[in-house]
């Protein structure tokens, strides 16, 4: 099933990209747990390598598992393609891989994941490359931001860890006014409560290890590609635009037309660094997104009532859920993610980080992680863990402060879930 636009979402996530298995009539996508794979003859082999015809190589670069989920994962979002990899981080890479070179720099929201921050702040200057972190709900600091080395604008659509909503069509139709492309992190959200590309977006990345999978069996990540930017619209690209030499002279864009990104992520990106999605993470992933619709209706509304719960406790300073009515986002988070704004919040707590400690240390049901998304609930304290190794500065701008607790609620019975919120709140007083 290729092309079925008139599907509904809960029918594409169980079938985008399936098909029985030819061989033995499987109805489930088979692991296909082969490092190679035959080719007919010298002529197919050489038409493979030259990128003149579609086909499995090596399973670094293709697999028919990963094709699937690479397929199904585009077409819930809305892409004409996606490059499947082995992490979130990894995706981040990938997106940034195929526009940036040595001096370039990329606009970036100050309110990400922690480990996106040192990511982008640290670890890419190894590639010679630069992020520029602003405020995004100022737009006018944004577009101010661009200069001639600025090679995209990244965001997430619901930030983690405080569910802060960002203004989408805004922030596209300022990468659409200086010429570039706009990444979204869509993890928190997943495609079933937000559609960057139909915000604007060109890339989608997602962290598939959370919400997508929703096991906490596997990690994964995700690039989807728009399909929908001129990348020979200026000589900011070349990787794209210009003579690739590796391929006699290929220019991606101008040969592969709207899946030019996806070809280059799959052909140098995958082929280069190598950061692979194994068969059986595909499978796993794959038999997760066939619930996703569930789950994330699940998650939205446990996450409601339980938000609004604590919004009401007397040990709770304030509680940063989209959806209450107390909410800055709130309209924006109905605009962005009309369905809900996902499962995952911050509570800051009055007796600042000490208790904060002590009520992770209290609960029962909520395991302390350093993940979200998963189907049970999960909390952290982000200050001492994902978002350590940033100044208290930077953790107070991404919503992560010393008094702030990162709650990722799952799809338990919301009545023990708050029984065992309460019972750790006053045990932290």
């Amino acid at each position: 099933m290729t092309d079925a636009p008139n599907y509904g979402f809960d029918t594409l996530q169980i079938h985008a990209g399936a098909r029985p298995d030819p061989a033995t009539g499987a109805r489930q996508t088979p692991i296909y747990q082969s490092t190679a794979y035959v080719f007919r003859d010298a002529d197919h082999a050489a038409a493979l390598f030259n990128l003149q015809e579609v086909g499995y190589i090596y399973s670094r670069l293709t697999n028919p598992t990963v094709a699937v989920l690479q397929e199904r994962v585009a077409t819930l979002e809305g892409g004409v393609g996606a490059v499947c990899c082995s992490s979130g981080h990894a995706a981040q890479i990938m997106a940034l891989f195929p526009l940036m070179q040595p001096g370039n720099n990329v606009v970036v929201s100050t309110r990400l994941y922690g480990g996106s921050i040192t990511q982008f702040s640290q670890t890419i200057k190894r590639f010679g490359w630069s992020a520029k972190f602003v405020d995004f709900e100022d737009l006018a600091a944004v577009e101010a931001a661009v200069d001639d080395d600025t090679r995209a604008i990244f965001c997430e659509s619901v930030a983690n860890p405080g569910g802060y909503v960002t203004d989408l069509p805004s922030i596209s139709a300022i990468a659409d006014k200086v010429g570039l492309p706009l990444i979204v992190d869509n993890t928190s959200a997943t495609p079933y409560l937000c559609r960057p590309i139909e915000h604007g977006a060109t890339l989608v990345v997602h962290s598939m290890t959370k919400y997508l999978t929703g096991n906490g069996s596997v990690t994964g990540g995700v690039v989807v590609d728009s399909g929908k930017f001129d990348w020979s619209a200026s000589d900011k690209f070349p990787s794209l635009s210009a003579p690739e030499p590796a391929y006699h002279g290929l220019k991606f864009h101008e040969t592969f037309g709207p899946l030019a990104f996806t070809f280059h992520g799959i052909a140098i990106g995958l082929r280069d660094l190598g950061m692979t999605l194994n068969p059986q993470a595909a499978h796993y992933t794959l038999m997760g997104i066939e619930t996703l619709s569930l789950r994330m209706e699940r998650h939205c509304e446990n996450a409601q009532k339980i938000a609004g719960w604590l919004e009401g406790n007397d040990h709770v300073e304030a509680v940063t859920y989209a959806g209450l009515d107390s909410s800055p986002y709130k309209a924006r988070g109905e605009k962005i993610c009309p369905k809900g704004t996902g499962g995952l919040f911050t509570v800051a707590l009055k007796g600042g980080y000490d208790s904060c400690v002590k009520f992770v240390d209290s609960l029962n049901l909520f395991s302390h992680v350093a993940n979200l998304g998963d189907a049970r609930s999960l909390v952290i304290h982000p200050a001492s863990t994902t978002h350590r190794q940033l100044t208290e500065e930077q953790q107070v701008a991404a919503g992560a402060g010393p008094n702030v607790v990162r709650i990722s609620i799952g799809i338990e019975n919301a009545e023990d879930l708050i029984a065992d919120l309460e019972q750790a709140l006053a045990a932290s007083a």
